[in-house]
């Protein structure tokens, strides 16, 4: 992206990027295909720790998960589109590497991914089902029209 269209950063726009990404309970994820490397996305549930670090929950079963686990970089794609023209919508794509939650960490990542999605309690404890910490390299937020952004990732971890 042109670095003189990127608009300065600022604490409001980075607090409202966060809450952004802390409301969002879905997203598009960007992965490559096993085997083949297409670029693939899915919809996938989202939810985010204390500290703003994305989450997932995957099934085994889904192409995505063994995409995850052959190239862990992915991308996500989060914001939701109203009413009038969907380019005016803010948007981010973080850009991420994609970490499997060991089962020591399971309770504490499924007590706060059930906060955020209460019916994941159908399918949660089903055992190809598996959380995944995305660890964000940088963002492009695009708050609208005239109103982009790059960021580190460190800068949406709090």
């Amino acid at each position: 992206m042109n670095k003189q269209l990127l608009q300065p950063l600022t604490d409001q726009v980075l607090s409202e990027l966060r809450t952004l990404i802390g409301a969002a309970r879905h997203a598009s994820l960007a992965v490559s295909e096993k085997g083949t490397g297409h670029p693939a996305i899915s919809r996938v549930a989202l939810s985010t720790k204390a500290d703003g670090t994305p989450v997932l929950l995957t099934s085994a079963l889904a192409p995505h998960t063994a995409a995850l686990e052959a190239e862990g970089r992915c991308s996500l794609l989060i914001g939701d589109v109203g009413k009038g023209d969907p380019m005016a919508h803010p948007r981010v794509t973080l850009f991420c590497t994609a970490l499997r939650v060991p089962d020591i960490e399971r309770a504490a990542m499924r007590e706060g991914f059930l906060s955020h999605h209460p019916k994941a309690i159908n399918y949660i404890d089903l055992p190809d089902f598996g959380f995944w910490k995305l660890s964000v390299e940088r963002a492009s937020y695009n708050a609208g029209f005239g109103k982009a952004y790059s960021i580190k990732g460190a800068q949406l971890v709090q």
